[in-house]
This record gives C-alpha cells, structure tokens and sequence, in this order.
C-alpha cells in the first residue's frame, strides 16, 4: 500500500446504531425519539451516499408512525384502534428490518 491510496469505505456504524436503536422501539418508544433527534442532527453527511438514503428511510418510517398512532390513539372504538395499531406496529417493524438488511447489504433505499 501506498501513501495516496485513500479508502473511499463509508463508515455505516451510525446507520446500524440508529436502526438499532428504532428496533428497541418497544421500550415506549425513547429509543425511536433519541434515534429521530441523532439523525436530524447529522447534517454533514453527503446528500447522495448510501447512509443519507437510510437516514432519509429512517426518517420517513418515524413520521410515518406517528400519525398511524395518534389516529389509533384517538379512534374512539377500541376494537378500530387495536388493528390500527397493530398495523402500525407491523408497518414499523418491516421497514426497520427492510431498511437494516438494505445497509448491511449497501442498498441505497431511495
């Protein structure tokens, strides 16, 4: 190896910790607001690489989920918000788990 060879590897670790941490969502949901906060302060990250598409999907999937839950939350039937809720739920889980394959993969998810 020479001195100018430079490494052009991104470095992903922050990507699998925020899905990490919004697969902990379970925990009343603190792990999913601390990983929105940590991926809306990451601004100096380049708009067109491979983890900037999955801070995107992370970011859509969280404000996706909010308002399935408050619509579950002020249905006014419990057996209408059981159901939203559960999909909500499950809606969540498959693009956190589609969106953590994708990274390991080195998928761009948009």
């Amino acid at each position: 190896m020479t001195e100018t060879e430079v490494y052009t590897a991104e470095d992903l670790s922050l990507g699998h910790f925020l899905y990490a941490l919004l697969s902990a969502f379970p925990l009343f949901f603190l792990p999913v607001f601390f990983s929105l906060i940590i991926n809306i302060s990451q601004t100096n990250i380049a708009s067109n690489s491979l983890l900037s598409s999955h801070l995107r999907w992370q970011r859509n999937s969280i404000t996706g989920l909010v308002p399935l839950l408050m619509i579950g939350y002020f249905l006014p039937q419990l057996w209408l918000s059981i159901p939203v809720f559960i999909f909500a739920l499950v809606w969540f889980s498959y693009r956190v788990f589609k969106g953590w394959l994708g990274l390991n993969d080195s998928v761009s998810m948009y």
